[in-house]
């Protein structure tokens, strides 16, 4: 928490979520593409797919014995300096706990400019799910943009940021149906790094998850450390 400027990450992105699967249990292979200034990178991988409860990674083993993999495109251009963006591709069989089966594919993009002043950074998702039973296909997507800037009066230990954030469920996903939907949500915050050690952060967050259901608005602080 002390790493990152807000005091918590994009929900579409989150540790134990369910919109995506971000724990991942297998064998990655990793190099670079002689491209000039363009610094290409790639990422293969093949692994243990979701458990049959879709926030769960399959650590103990694949739920169906039918492995989950991906690959992943980047670039860290030579100019301008911080600036990173690539491509990504999910492909799994998940079999949920009432037997159920779903084809997942996940297409996925971002763009980072990982700078201090400014720090921008840009992800969008869409989640392809086929229910082999029925036949029926269905697609999901969420993204979020996020941009700091840390000021350089007062010793540049106040660093502000904004975010946006999206999530859209199809309604008629049956591996989604309890997947929350974020219609929109916006943070404004201040970050006050007291020390290389710890930060203070306050926020004000407002969203709202469907159009039949009251905006919420909250004020949050919070006070982190590392050592």
């Amino acid at each position: 928490q002390c790493l990152q400027p807000t005091m918590a990450g994009p929900e579409m992105i989150q540790f134990g979520g369910r919109f995506l699967p971000v724990h991942f249990v297998g064998g990655l292979i990793e190099g670079s593409i002689p491209a000039g200034g363009w610094n290409l990178n790639y990422k293969g991988g093949v692994g243990n797919g979701r458990a049959s409860v879709i926030s769960r990674a399959g650590d103990p083993g694949d739920s169906n014995g039918e492995r989950a993999w991906l690959g992943n495109v980047f670039s860290k251009p030579d100019k301008p300096f911080g600036l990173e963006f690539g491509g990504s591709y999910y492909d799994d069989l998940v079999t949920l706990s009432d037997a159920r089966e779903f084809r997942e594919r996940i297409v996925g993009g971002y763009a980072v400019w990982n700078k201090e002043d400014p720090e921008i950074i840009t992800e969008i998702a869409g989640v392809r799910h086929h229910e082999t039973a029925t036949g029926l296909v269905t697609w999901s997507q969420a993204y979020y943009v996020q941009a700091a800037y840390r000021l350089p009066a007062f010793n540049r230990v106040l660093k502000p940021y904004y975010r946006i954030e999206h999530i859209g469920i199809d309604v008629a996903d049956g591996m989604f149906a309890t997947v929350p939907r974020l219609d929109d949500s916006s943070i404004i915050g201040l970050r006050y790094d007291a020390s290389l050690f710890a930060a203070i952060k306050g926020e004000y967050r407002t969203w709202r998850r469907g159009s039949d259901v009251a905006r919420n608005h909250g004020g949050f602080l919070q006070l982190c450390f590392t050592f």
